[in-house]
């Protein structure tokens, strides 16, 4: 995978700063801020805040070469599709110390191509895996969070979404419960984390061999944990996973089927420049289906792998490396590492059992342009042996199934430009290249076009 990546970053570099642009699922518009900053002078802290966000995407692709078509396989005649999101994030400093109450009412509308199918590393954010033809409202957070100083120098944390301007202690405990996001708090990378702002793709804005616990939209329930001090952070959580695979009901037995994860973030700084490492591992359970069970399975009977057939608590583990590197004051570069067992099917994510991310960022401050971004990428993703033959004998995963598989990995090149229109109005557009669309040789290459526009204030 390294060989493939390696090649095509070299080769696309060029093009990359030419193309085109972004959008966001779950994204994290209102991820914690950064906890890096240097101490600042104390300010009156905000008891309320109220923030609106709108992202408006179309997306499509000609049509491409392909000798199969099966269940959940991208449709080779071409499409276009849109997808519109809403969301308010009001909050309130409650009547204790450190206390902090969120709320966030959202919407959605629309759907992705191929109703979210067809591509492991999908190619639009804003896409639900399960979409709306007219808006559907939805309470995509609710949440307390405390903080405790534990003294010392402080910092500034500027207002945003989710996030109440105010003075803290650099050395502090945050405890976050409720209704979330994970990757809110989880796997951040200032150049590749929200689709309304930066890259579209899953596997690109997400360590996508991570199966992170959520619902059909994104969101579930839990807990997390988080001590920072001016070098480091560990943050921990545990949090409901889906009752079914790729489903909205969450399981409410929390003690016996769950995720999992922990993650420490390093801060660094290399020839005079920011950045940081995160180093992250989870484990979940869940009624998941074992993968080799439905092969063996299918092979036996001769019909196609039913992975309900072999469900029963499992466990899924695995880890993910994520790098944010300043390179000037204006480049950035970053990169994924991700990796699962593979033994089970996935369940509340994608399908992707290994991936492999490099990208660059530029901001257009030396084109007289500061506030707009242009970025590439590429993923590289992968199956297990036990995942291939699951799918070569004709099983079915949250985003692929073919029917059959010649197995080779996916491969996606996202180039982006995010230009600031207005204020508060941004609009991007975006470029994807797609080989082996849910890693089957006989399908593709793709390729996929965007427009986003995004408002918010």
């Amino acid at each position: 995978m390294a060989s493939i990546a390696g090649k095509t970053v070299a080769g696309l570099v060029g093009l990359g700063v030419t193309c085109i642009a972004t959008a966001g699922f779950a994204a994290s518009p209102d991820s914690p801020p950064d906890s890096s900053a240097a101490p600042s002078a104390v300010v009156a802290p905000e008891d309320w805040s109220a923030h609106f966000q709108l992202t408006v995407v179309g997306q499509g692709y000609p049509g491409f070469p392909s000798t199969v078509q099966g269940p959940n396989s991208l449709p080779a005649h071409g499409q276009i599709r849109e997808t519109i999101s809403g969301t308010a994030f009001l909050g309130g400093r409650l009547p204790w110390s450190g206390g902090e109450l969120y709320f966030d009412p959202e919407f959605n509308q629309g759907f992705g191509v191929a109703r979210t199918l067809g591509v492991d590393g999908f190619v639009n954010g804003e896409a639900q895996k399960a979409g709306f033809d007219t808006p559907k409202p939805n309470v995509a957070r609710l949440f307390l969070r405390q903080t405790f100083g534990l003294g010392g120098a402080q910092e500034t944390l500027e207002p945003d979404a989710n996030q109440l301007g105010e003075t803290v202690d650099i050395a502090r405990v945050t405890v976050t419960a409720g209704k979330m996001a994970v990757p809110d708090i989880f796997d951040d990378n200032q150049y590749a984390h929200d689709p309304r702002t930066t890259f579209l793709n899953w596997s690109i804005w997400e360590s996508a061999a991570w199966d992170y616990p959520a619902d059909q939209k994104g969101y579930t329930d839990g807990l997390a944990v988080e001590l920072n001090e001016r070098d480091w952070a560990l943050r921990g959580g545990w949090f409901l996973e889906p009752k079914i695979a790729n489903e909205r009901d969450l399981d409410p037995r929390f003690l016996k089927r769950y995720g999992t994860v922990v993650e420490l973030e390093t801060r660094h700084e290399w020839l005079g420049q920011p950045g940081k490492l995160r180093y992250l591992v989870f484990a979940n359970r869940a009624d998941m289906g074992n993968l080799a069970e439905a092969a063996e399975l299918a092979a036996a009977t001769g019909t196609p792998a039913d992975i309900a057939a072999v469900r029963h608590d499992s466990w899924k583990v695995g880890a993910a490396l994520n790098l944010e590197q300043s390179l000037t004051g204006d480049l950035g570069l970053f990169s994924r590492l991700s990796w699962n067992d593979g033994r089970t099917e996935g369940w509340a994510f994608t399908d992707i059992d290994r991936s492999a991310v490099l990208g660059l960022s530029l901001k257009g401050a030396s084109w007289g342009r500061p506030d707009d971004t242009v970025g590439l990428a590429d993923a590289v993703n992968g199956l297990s042996k036990a995942h291939q033959l699951f799918f070569a004998n004709g099983g079915t995963g949250i985003l692929a199934g073919d029917g059959s598989l010649n197995y080779a990995p996916e491969e996606i090149i996202e180039s982006y430009y995010n230009a600031r229109v207005f204020a508060h109005l941004w609009l991007a557009f975006d470029y994807q290249f797609v080989a082996n669309p849910a890693f089957n040789q006989d399908r593709g290459p793709v390729h996929v076009f965007a427009i986003r526009a995004h408002v918010e204030f």
